[in-house]
């Protein structure tokens, strides 16, 4: 796909600093961009990013999305906002609830009222499975989060501004996810496994950036985009990393669920499905059935959830994508 949705626009990341955010940004400065800001509010990981950047196009900008005025400031001039900030580790957002609800609820309104009051053209949010049905405090600010960014939709007025949601699994390799947990753990001989029958929705670093791209160029505004990705068992991925290891079932963490789901039967009602993505509609008058032409309404029951997924990865498979990290 071409993307002439960033030709010479500015883009600000928030959360710049993340797996996602540096995998995106080293993605952009591949286009005609114009500029791309990171926004994030770790002022050592910016030094060390702004080591391994060498491109005159990129900012770094000091900041927390729970601070509207700064976040004004930052999105003056800016074009596109990616909002990727978010606390997201389960454990850290059961112990410290409302600080989670700040960054994730509170943060998301501050990032909508910025981007309408100055003008951004649109604004694409990440999301997650545990946003489906949540059972987490994380799950729940996500689901909080992405109601608002679809209604920001609605009052808008006469701006330009549009709002939209990607929703995806778990990242492979990314920062406290369970690849590199089980790899620092191979020496010891044993992996903690916390229910054999546990399945996870899984999505390369790479796959989650096009993923989000492709959407920037399709989006109408309202939309939740959600890419159809394999299934993984947690115990395949434990062979696939140290086969020579035993394991020992330690017990589901509270908040933990045993599959995920990124479409529920209730949701399916106004989803449409395409090749290789789905589109949850928003329920607004101002939406229009023309903006997911092409797309096929599901079946009724229809559930999209990691144990009863149609593709799945093998342990050779999951072998290969570990070793690509």
């Amino acid at each position: 796909m071409k993307y002439k949705a960033l030709n010479q626009k500015t883009i600000l990341v928030t959360g710049g600093t993340g797996s996602f955010g540096k995998k995106i940004i080293r993605k952009l400065l591949e286009f005609d961009i114009k500029k791309v800001i990171v926004f994030s509010r770790d002022e050592l990981k910016q030094y060390e990013m702004a080591q391994e950047f060498q491109d005159n196009r990129i900012r770094f900008f000091i900041g927390d999305v729970r601070d509207k005025d700064r976040l004004y400031r930052a999105f003056d001039g800016v074009d596109i906002v990616i909002h990727a900030a978010a606390m997201k580790h389960v454990e850290a957002c059961e112990y410290n609830p409302f600080e989670a609800v700040k960054t994730n609820i509170h943060g998301a309104q501050n990032i909508i009222e910025a981007a309408i009051d100055r003008g951004v053209e649109k604004v694409i949010a990440l999301s997650t499975d545990k946003a489906c049905s949540p059972v987490n405090l994380y799950g729940a600010t996500k689901l909080a989060s992405d109601k608002l960014f679809v209604a920001g939709n609605s009052y808008v007025g006469e701006k330009k501004t549009r709002f939209s949601v990607v929703r995806y699994g778990n990242v492979v390799g990314s920062r406290g996810s369970v690849v590199p947990f089980f790899k620092k753990l191979k020496e010891t001989g044993t992996l903690p496994i916390t229910d054999g029958r546990m399945t996870r929705f899984w999505i390369t670093l790479d796959q989650g950036v096009q993923f989000v791209l492709d959407n920037l160029e399709r989006m109408h505004g309202g939309e939740i985009f959600i890419p159809k990705i394999p299934s993984m068992k947690v115990t395949d991925l434990a062979i696939a990393i140290a086969p020579e290891c035993e394991t020992k079932i330690v017990g589901i963490r509270a908040g933990e669920k045993l599959h995920e789901a990124m479409i529920t039967e209730d949701d399916a009602r106004h989803t449409v499905e395409f090749d290789d993505y789905f589109i949850i509609q928003p329920e607004f008058s101002w939406w229009s059935k023309e903006f997911a032409v092409g797309g096929k309404h599901l079946p009724e029951g229809f559930k999209y959830a990691s144990d009863i997924n149609d593709e799945w990865l093998s342990i050779e498979q999951l072998k290969e994508l570990v070793e690509e990290m």
